[in-house]
């Protein structure tokens, strides 16, 4: 390991500890005036999907770029926790019998394995409603006109445009509805929706930190190229971490895409062809935040991050 990678590795590292420790506080809070009060198995379930493990790659995208604008750190970190509870209660859902059927979640039980079905699903319902809870909140930042304009970026992303059409497009795609079956969708197509399903909330962790930092136009611009270019990657990698990575480091089941049919721009290029287009975007990536100069150097180390992981 180099220094340059080195100190990366620790700024990411500090986020992660960061954003542990924030989520570990509004998760252990009382019940919030106008609550009647907060189950206890819920919070639990809520906690166990939330706490304990993850690189916190899209909060630190979120304090990364908040950070070009010189924004106090507790502000970003705040939206980093929102986004992370989004993120988590996506996989909670995600490893549903119903969705992808996954026992195994960051190398521990998934949370309908730990708990139960309706108690896992009732727990990503949690995160995602307490999401908004958390961007509401002054802490977040002292203009509510931010505050409304972060809600929306984030409902956005995360619905019927974003990730949760995204995942219905796959679901569509691997025939999972009755009288349909299996489609090979085509490179555009694929693109599509894994921009949705992955790219949308990486996209907005980078478009949050010029929100919170009110970023110019042509400013937001070059964060939103780099997010899109970074969400890219990041589903190419994970595609093939699928195909190439190992259980045990990974944390999840590989090799699931392929015996689910499931349509990735690994199936739809080629392996060689998908690793380079891989590398295309880390360079896309790079040079939408030329505007930016050397301090972007750490938002540039993080699309090689991306690219480069193995789990």
């Amino acid at each position: 390991m180099n220094g340059k990678d080195s100190a990366f590795l620790a700024r990411l590292d500090a986020t992660a500890k960061d954003i542990e420790l924030l989520l570990d506080r509004l998760l252990a809070a009382a019940a919030a005036p106008g609550e009647m009060g907060r189950p206890t198995r819920l919070m639990e379930a809520m906690r166990y999907a939330s706490l304990g493990g993850g690189k916190r790659f899209r909060p630190f995208l979120v304090v990364e770029s908040a950070a070009l604008f010189d924004v106090p750190r507790q502000q970003p970190l705040m939206a980093g926790a929102a986004l992370e509870c989004v993120h988590c209660y996506s996989l909670v859902h995600d490893d549903l019998p119903a969705m992808d059927n996954d026992d195994l979640r960051r190398g521990q039980p998934t949370a309908h394995k730990k708990f139960d079905e309706a108690t896992a699903i009732l727990a990503g319902d949690g995160l995602l409603t307490f999401a908004f809870d958390i961007l509401s909140r002054r802490e977040t930042h002292p203009d509510a006109g931010v505050r409304v304009e972060l809600v929306a970026a984030l409902a956005r992303a995360a619905g019927l445009g974003g990730m949760v059409g995204g995942q219905m497009l796959d679901l569509g795609a691997e025939g999972r509805f009755a009288g349909t079956g299996p489609q090979r969708l085509g490179e555009n197509e694929v693109r599509i929706l894994q921009a949705m399903k992955t790219g949308a909330l990486l996209r907005f962790a980078c478009e949050a930190g010029g929100m919170l930092g009110a970023a110019t136009a042509p400013q937001r611009t070059a964060l939103e190229r780099y997010g899109s270019a970074v969400g890219q990657a990041f589903q190419i990698a994970d595609d093939l971490l699928d195909l190439e990575g190992d259980t045990a480091m990974v944390g999840k089941q590989t090799g699931k895409d392929a015996a689910a049919g499931k349509s990735t721009m690994v199936s739809a290029l080629g392996v060689a062809k998908a690793k380079a287009r891989l590398g295309d975007l880390v360079a896309e990536a790079e040079q939408a935040l030329a505007p930016f100069g050397a301090s972007a150097a750490i938002l540039i180390e993080g699309a090689h991050f991306v690219a480069d992981r193995h789990a």
